[in-house]
């Protein structure tokens, strides 16, 4: 028979709860998986309008950007709880990290690291309002400029009013960065 000692025990016990506890405590915080949505969009001046998969935001594309032409390049979609991120292959080699940190008063508070290969191009903190929208702009692509939208929320928890409101943007480094617009 195995005798285990109090200090043993409590050993163990503590070394549990330092594994358990994080994670129970990052489940907490986001109150479930985090849906993310990133859309990459080609703006041009070639004066062929608005691809209508781009519908949904193509208001706001062109309030912020003034191109002629908006063309949806690629489109994902995918699940990240808090202190686990997700990442995204995005054209031209570049990666896109969304890691959201925790979720409150209906604002995910979230890490977004843009990749150049293995080299980041910018790395930022963002508070996001669930549901809401992060663009990101800046890089050149093929004859223009390649334009990231980014949402993120909890699934089926939406608000009306959340799509049409600001982000709160804080650069934690960047070296260089496209430029950062929010809607």
């Amino acid at each position: 028979m195995i005798e285990v000692t109090a200090t043993a025990r409590t050993a163990a016990i503590v070394f549990f709860l330092a594994i358990v506890t994080p994670a129970f405590i990052a489940a907490q915080t986001c109150g479930g998986p985090i849906e993310v949505k990133v859309q990459c969009v080609l703006g041009t001046d070639t004066n062929l309008g608005l691809d209508e998969r781009l519908r949904p935001i193509g208001s706001r594309l062109q309030r912020l950007f003034r191109y002629s032409t908006y063309r949806l390049v690629s489109y994902h979609k995918g699940h990240a709880i808090c202190g686990q991120g997700t990442a995204f292959d995005l054209p031209g080699g570049r990666v896109l990290h969304v890691e959201p940190q925790d979720v409150r008063d209906d604002t995910i508070r979230m890490q977004v690291v843009l990749f150049q290969g293995e080299k980041p191009l910018m790395t930022t903190d963002v508070k996001l309002l669930n549901h809401g929208l992060l663009f990101l702009g800046g890089s050149r692509y093929e004859q223009g400029m390649l334009i990231i939208a980014i949402e993120a929320g909890l699934p089926d928890t939406g608000s009306p009013g959340s799509k049409n409101s600001p982000v709160l943007i804080k650069p934690t480094s960047a070296s260089p960065s496209p430029s950062t617009k929010t809607e």
